[in-house]
């Protein structure tokens, strides 16, 4: 009781889990035998634990009652609530899976040896690797805590109030590395100091406050598809007026510089202003377009990618990450309409 009410006192919202478990106590018999959602629970309002994360607490007095006189409970925390993105690590070593599922949207050619690569410490580090930096197994500059599977928790602090999901190493859909879970929204971590049949959650090395979540990890989650939709802007239709110029832009004479000049120019325009300016939209549109000229065939993907990348950079540094978002999501969009080619109607 006591730890689960030093969490709370954190801000971090606790729950019980069954004795000797990782797994939330069991519903009430209302619960089990109904299909109401969790939010819509009654059993919330009247202090009981139904439907795992979804009754987390900072009450005091509530904590009191559920953990007071049963110390074989557990402590989960919910991530979403606590704005915690806890890094699971799994040490289960076996055959890993194709090479197109080992990370998730990197390609891994043949010819390279997966030779005793068998768990998620190794898929993290090869990660970590290929973008110059540090496995976050090996991040003493933020709470660490060891699992009775050998596995590890690496525990970081959300920032910006972006809403990042969970996941499932194992998943054939939303993944950061094989054998490497994501707990954020929409789950629980189990918290250190809790016991299991299997042994306790400890804690690694004398850090015991989160560090907040190192931007490279960042982008390899948003890259991933581990943030709501909502923090990518909407794509917009390119306004007729400035489809035409597109057009005009990209005849025999000018070719494809000239038509990458009309397109960026209103990103590049942003940077004569420190803020505002309309760059989101402006980049989004810019996007869009060269998306509707790559599925049309009048430019190649990759050169689009790249004259949106340097655009951006020069207009807004540092925001490469918000940038990245909105060129993958314009450009997405823009490829479902290709742009016709100069004398078609638009």
């Amino acid at each position: 009781m006591t730890t689960a009410s030093w969490f709370a006192r954190r801000g971090w919202p606790v729950h019980p889990l069954a004795p000797g478990c990782k797994t939330p106590v069991a519903n009430c018999a209302r619960c089990r035998e109904g299909s109401h959602q969790p939010a819509r629970c009654p059993c919330h309002a009247e202090g009981r634990w139904c439907h795992g994360f979804h009754a987390a607490t900072l009450d005091q007095r509530r904590i009191a009652q559920w953990w007071g006189g049963r110390p074989g409970l557990g402590i989960g925390i919910a991530c979403g609530p606590a704005r915690l993105v806890v890094i699971d690590i799994d040490a289960h070593p076996t055959r890993p899976p194709g090479r197109e599922r080992i990370l998730p949207g990197i390609p891994i050619a043949d010819h390279v040896d997966l030779t005793g690569l068998s768990n998620g410490f190794h898929t993290l580090a090869v990660l970590a690797a290929l973008r110059g930096r540090p496995s976050p197994a090996d991040d003493d500059t933020t709470l660490r805590v060891r699992t009775p599977s050998g596995g590890l928790h690496v525990w970081y602090r959300a920032t910006a109030n972006r809403r990042w999901h969970c996941s499932s190493g194992s998943s054939s859909g939303r993944a950061l590395a094989w054998q490497v879970d994501v707990r954020a929204h929409g789950g629980y971590i189990v918290a250190p100091g809790t016991r299991t049949r299997d042994g306790d959650y400890t804690t690694v090395g004398d850090v015991r406050e989160p560090a907040v979540l190192p931007v490279w990890l960042e982008q390899e989650l948003e890259r991933t598809g581990h943030l709501s939709a909502a923090a990518v802007p909407a794509p917009r239709p390119v306004p007729l007026r400035a489809q035409q110029a597109v057009l005009a832009a990209g005849g025999a004479h000018t070719g494809a510089q000239g038509v990458l000049a009309a397109v960026l120019a209103p990103v590049e325009a942003c940077g004569r202003v420190s803020e505002g300016a309309g760059f989101s939209d402006a980049l989004n549109r810019a996007a869009y377009t060269l998306g509707g000229l790559v599925a049309a065939g009048r430019i190649g993907e990759e050169a689009a990618r790249r004259a949106l990348r340097e655009s951006a950079a020069a207009a807004r540094p540092g925001q490469e990450r918000r940038a990245e978002g909105i060129i993958s999501s314009g450009l997405s969009a823009g490829r479902e309409h290709p742009l016709p080619s100069r004398g078609r109607r638009p």
